[in-house]
């Protein structure tokens, strides 16, 4: 039904087939024989540079090796020792700009070996078996708060609850699984893959989840400190940048990121609503992501707007193909000036921008764009947390993600780095590591 404030955005523009069709999985699993085949590619590298290039350490030419002799289950027990989110990873990481674009058949070739699905392959093996692949150690008698069940917090989670101490989970949204569960395209992890992937990582005991409950709102920093022997926050980033243009509180004007997480939480996709002219201003995976999701639910055409080259993008140069191949329209050196329309958007002026030596400029040069719904994924921001000190926008950390305050612990999005699932999943475990030596001494 099309709104009266925006009549461009409309809900059912493709059938139930069609977006069944359209949000399939993006590449499928493979079978036994196809695992073995693409396991034979792989070298076995001694000083195997994929692994230096897995911000988790696995072991890949191990678990690549263990595919090969057709144990896919020992394959996916090496992985998770080191990345006990390896299944979702295995889904969404930047392979090509990481394992992969480090293989050696990729610089001998140009074709590297398929890391991830090869993963994917070993720890959906496992995963489909009944039980966990590890166990606790014996009650420690200490008690953990981890506040934010996203990558990081999860992988902190369990890796104490393996080390014996007790975990309580605390999670702001109605599900666990952070970013995983709300924020990635639909397509990568169908079948509601990230809810049965932190089922089966709570499946190690001793962490107890508590849904609803945020810091700030009903937490405080320093009830957990009095409560709990130490605490690791993975809280993530839950603000979102504002769109610096003239008209950007029209009515089609929305944060990507809350599109993309209404869309994951859809029980039925013809019933979410997508604008016939899409306009996405950003350049990084959250942009294309609410871009190609846009364009599989209908919209006739969208585009991504980025004030700066496509070199410079934050999404790979394979996303962006892939936003490319999906008829997603990708404008570079352009920022956001005004949108237009009488009370809901109906256009989008852009400038065009120059890189000088005085940093980035417009030209003067303009163009305007039908827009019926424009998308701002132009960053997130973090709310300061009372007491620990901020590395710029971020909670400042040092070591194996120590705070400004004795005892807090700190990992993922809300700490400098890179902001990939990936290395959430690092930060998670090494901080756990850090807390359970300084609990036992």
């Amino acid at each position: 039904m099309t709104s009266p404030f925006t009549p461009g955005i409309a809900a059912g523009r493709l059938s139930a087939e069609e977006v069944a069709r359209n949000f399939a999985d993006l590449h499928g699993p493979y079978d036994a024989h196809e695992a073995a085949v693409a396991a034979d590619r792989c070298y076995f590298c001694h000083d195997a540079p994929c692994i230096t290039a897995c911000p988790t350490e696995i072991d890949i030419p191990l678990f690549i090796r263990q595919i090969s002799t057709g144990q896919p289950e020992a394959a996916a027990r090496t992985i998770f020792e080191q990345n006990i989110l390896g299944g979702m990873c295995a889904r969404v990481c930047p392979t090509e700009q990481l394992c992969e674009e480090a293989c050696v058949r990729e610089a001998a070739e140009g074709k590297p070996v398929e890391i991830g699905r090869l993963q994917r392959h070993a720890t959906d093996s496992l995963m489909a078996r009944q039980g966990h692949p590890f166990d606790r150690a014996p009650e420690t008698g200490k008690r953990v708060a981890v506040v934010g069940a996203g990558p990081a917090g999860l992988a902190c989670a369990h890796r104490l609850a393996m080390h014996g101490h007790s975990v309580t989970l605390y999670e702001a949204r109605e599900k666990p699984g952070g970013l995983n569960e709300y924020g990635i395209a639909a397509y990568k992890t169908v079948g509601g893959y990230a809810e049965r992937e932190v089922a089966w990582l709570l499946g190690i005991g001793g962490i107890t989840l508590e849904t609803g409950t945020a810091l700030g709102r009903e937490l405080s920093l320093e009830s957990l400190r009095a409560e709990f022997d130490a605490v690791f926050l993975g809280v993530g980033l839950g603000g979102v940048n504002a769109l610096m243009a003239e008209g950007a509180d029209k009515d089609g004007v929305e944060d990507a990121v809350a599109f993309i997480a209404d869309l994951r939480q859809s029980v039925d996709l013809t019933t979410l609503p997508v604008g016939r002219n899409v306009v996405v201003i950003g350049g990084g995976m959250t942009a294309v992501d609410a871009a190609v999701q846009s364009k599989l639910l209908g919209a006739e055409s969208v585009t991504i707007a980025y004030r700066r080259s496509r070199e410079k993008m934050g999404a790979s140069r394979y996303e962006q193909d892939l936003a490319a191949s999906k008829g997603v329209r990708i404008l570079a050196n352009v920022m956001p000036v005004a949108v237009h329309g009488t009370g809901a958007a109906a256009e989008i002026e852009l400038e065009y921008t120059a890189e000088t030596e005085n940093g980035l400029t417009g030209t003067g040069e303009r163009l305007r764009l039908p827009a019926d719904q424009v998308f701002r994924a132009i960053g997130q921001t973090l709310t300061p947390v009372d007491g620990l000190e901020m590395d710029g926008r971020k909670l400042r950390v040092s070591g194996t993600g120590r705070t400004s305050v004795p005892g807090v612990w700190a990992g993922g999005d809300c700490t400098p780095g890179e902001d990939l699932t990936v290395v959430a999943v690092a930060e998670g475990r090494d901080a756990a590591e850090d807390i359970h030596a300084q609990l036992m001494g």
